[in-house]
């Protein structure tokens, strides 16, 4: 195909129960001028087969499997070294994009190019597509600014970025995983500007076997390395507030079992309406 507008990154792993629902809601979107680049990671069910069958029905998808396990973080820049678009979404292989998502974030990014990046708010579903919450990011980049060294200002599988930018600062980086995306958003930020937009554009679902209830205590011990680097460079200011919060986190991460903690992280930052 030529080269298309946005290109839509899927890693996924062993995701059979979900994968169909996911790629269905990317190929149903209201805006048509993307691929599809599914990489699965080497999955031991059936989600390499259900990707084939959609594969052959829709030009669109570029189907890909990795000979052995690699992760989300190698899965992800794999699949980024090969998108064309001029702007790059990533989308997870359990949650549900509303139709409108790519023309709601396209067409933002267009009217706004000094943002790099942009997300939205997401709706938390449970595994039989329940609501449990919403939750919201902050909207405009001096809002996201302050508030990077509290909490990630994005949700990962609701991003869109402006190519050009990613040519510029290169893609995750493994030493960070499962944190690599926060590390991301910081260099992002070192040349361009942060913006979500204010409605719902994606249903977040929440399973047992995500990786953030798996890996919570390497997730918050490197979301903490990546703030106190980046707190320490031009870019962004770390105030003496952030550094207190930043130091009660890493000695909760010993005082409260993960599952308390993660607990505490939603209730903080959910809205339960």
């Amino acid at each position: 195909m030529q080269k298309p507008l946005v290109s839509v990154l899927m890693p996924a792993y062993n995701a059979e129960k979900y994968i169909g629902e996911a790629i269905e809601s990317i190929l149903n979107q209201t805006f048509k001028d993307f691929e599809f680049i599914i990489v699965d990671d080497a999955s031991t069910d059936k989600t390499w087969e259900i990707i084939q069958e959609y594969a052959k029905k829709d030009k669109r998808i570029l189907a890909l499997k990795n000979n052995n396990n690699i992760k989300s973080c190698l899965t992800l820049i794999k699949a980024f070294k090969l998108a064309k678009g001029k702007y790059i979404s990533v989308a997870d292989n359990d949650d549900i994009s509303y139709a409108n998502r790519l023309k709601k974030q396209f067409d933002f990014m267009e009217e706004h190019q000094e943002v790099g990046i942009a997300g939205g708010v997401i709706q938390i579903i449970d595994q039989n597509k329940k609501p449990i919450a919403k939750r919201k990011y902050d909207i405009t980049d001096c809002e996201i600014r302050k508030s990077i060294f509290r909490h990630s200002p994005f949700a990962h599988p609701l991003i869109m970025i402006r190519k050009t930018v990613l040519n510029k600062i290169g893609y995750y980086n493994p030493k960070y995983a499962p944190a690599d995306d926060y590390d991301l958003y910081f260099r992002i930020g070192e040349i361009s500007k942060f913006a979500n937009l204010s409605e719902v554009l994606l249903q977040y679902r929440v399973v047992s076997n995500s990786i953030t209830n798996k890996s919570t205590t390497k997730m918050e011990l490197n979301t903490i390395s990546i703030r106190n680097i980046y707190g320490n460079t031009k870019h962004y200011q770390m105030t003496f507030v952030d550094r207190i919060y930043t130091l009660m986190h890493y000695l909760i991460i010993f005082l409260l079992p993960s599952k308390i903690r993660l607990w505490l992280f939603n209730f903080i930052r959910n809205s339960y309406e």
